[in-house]
């Protein structure tokens, strides 16, 4: 069941919303004492970005340098485009660059890292902002604003968000023919993707599996969650951030707007968590769906383009995997999360963040200027490998060839729904997501399982937002 044609880059994505935060908290942990930057010879001058080496080709990259060598000539660069298996392997190379003394300027930070990284080790871009607004005015224009709350920590601003992906459903049309069902509406309910699951079902064979999902943060059990009007954690906004929203958007968009999220109290034996633990639980006894599996979903690929997997929950970044994995954009779609008692989704986004031991901010600044670019964004996001921050990237010219047909799902999911947010990814998340992980598995072993595996969950959780990050 596992396909090895599906690109690194777009499986890392895939599991980039839910990895590498263990190791990520390794290293703001030792930051002081691993930096070495006082050693000689270290530093040749350049401007170092660090950033996954499978999240860009080789191409992207070069046109990455390439382009801000011709922007800024006095400032040499350099990526590291580090080769790891996933994000936690990045994480941790990181970790032992900077153990060596060669600590990059600027790091590739996904959703769960930045919170981390403001708190320990980040860089706020606020006076930056400030300083630089008329030339930013074109960039916030372009950004949902719900994507640059994200990149916010108790009010201040610590990342240029320049891709996200929201957990929408992917859907095999073939199955949905086998099953003579239609496509799902917009506004489709959690009962109508019970039905449709069902459908599915019984047009297929004992070797289909109507619905899989992966057992991590992004793309989980989180969406069901949210749709059920509730997070693992509880929810709040820091106060703040007013300079950026009253310099930057409208009236409409800015309403409700903070300094960022915080994610406190854990919540896992609330009633509607455990509602949506049963739900869960139900589809699974029903053989629905399968216990979920750990890992970045390797093998979904291959059993969703021949037909044995009928939905699955799945971002932009999907679009340029399938197309490059040999399935015809009329082979399948996207619909927007089902309505349960909300319709709120879940996303994770990424950019660059600044380090607190760089010695070339105001360069650092300029490269984090430059990604945000338009057209450094098209040059880098040519193969619809994620879904780029920018709505006005999202066009039918982009997706005329990998689809999906309801391509404008991807960033209407935020138009559409505005309450939509990121997982959630305090500086313990570490932590938090590997309590998630390990009692999701123990929760769904069955029915009776899921109030023992809660309890636990919430006492463990409860331990681990009490430790100083």
């Amino acid at each position: 069941m596992t396909d090895s044609h599906l690109p690194r880059r777009t499986l890392l994505r895939y599991g980039a919303y839910g990895a590498g935060a263990s190791a990520l908290a390794a290293t703001a942990a030792s930051w002081d004492r691993l930096t070495g930057a006082d050693i000689p010879g270290r530093d040749d001058g350049s401007l170092v970005v660090a950033t996954l080496g499978s999240a860009f080709d080789p191409a992207a990259i070069s046109a990455l340098t390439e382009g801000f060598h011709r922007l800024h000539p006095d400032i040499p660069l350099r990526v590291n485009a580090v080769q790891a298996v996933d994000w936690s392997d990045f994480f941790a190379k990181i970790l032992t660059q900077i153990a060596a003394g060669t600590a990059p300027d600027l790091v590739y930070v996904a959703t769960e890292g930045v919170q981390l990284f403001a708190h320990r080790l980040g860089v706020p871009l606020d006076r930056w902002v400030r300083r630089d607004a008329a030339q930013l005015r074109e960039y916030f224009a372009d950004v949902h604003p719900s994507l640059v709350e994200s990149m916010m920590y108790e009010g201040s601003l610590y990342q240029l968000p320049v891709e996200f992906n929201a957990a929408d459903i992917y859907l095999n049309k073939q199955v949905l023919k086998r099953a003579g069902s239609g496509f799902p509406p917009a506004d489709w309910s959690r009962d109508d993707f019970t039905a449709l699951l069902r459908e599915m079902k019984r047009a297929s064979d004992a070797h289909f599996t109507p619905y899989f999902w992966t057992n991590r943060l992004w793309g989980g059990v989180v969406p069901w969650l949210f749709a059920g009007g509730t997070n693992l954690l509880k929810e709040s906004k820091a106060p703040g951030g007013a300079w950026l929203w009253d310099t930057f958007y409208p009236a409409a968009a800015r309403q409700g707007r903070g300094g960022g999220f915080r994610w406190t109290t854990p919540q896992a034996t609330a009633d509607r968590v455990e509602e949506a633990y049963d739900y869960l639980a139900s589809l699974i006894q029903e053989n629905l769906c399968t216990r979920p599996e750990g890992g970045n979903g390797t093998n979904l690929v291959g059993v969703f383009s021949t037909g044995r997997v009928g939905v699955t929950p799945a971002g932009g970044f999907w679009a340029g995997g399938l197309q490059q994995a040999g399935m015809k954009a009329a082979d399948y779609d996207v619909q927007y999360f089902p309505r349960w008692r909300t319709q709120r989704h879940q996303f994770g986004a990424a950019g660059y963040a600044l380090l607190r031991t760089s010695k070339k901010q105001e360069a650092g600044w300029e490269f984090i200027k430059y990604a945000a670019r338009k057209d450094t964004m098209t040059r880098l996001f040519r193969s619809n490998q994620t879904t780029p921050a920018r709505r006005s990237m999202l066009n039918a010219a982009r997706y005329a060839a990998s689809g999906p047909a309801h391509w404008q799902v991807f960033y209407d999911t935020l138009d559409r729904f505005p309450d939509t947010g990121p997982i959630p990814a305090p500086p313990q998340v570490a932590e938090v997501t590997d309590v998630l992980l390990k009692y999701t598995g123990t929760a769904l072993a069955s029915p009776r399982a899921v109030r023992p595996a809660l309890r636990r969950m919430q006492a463990d959780l409860e331990k681990a937002m009490e430790r100083e990050v």
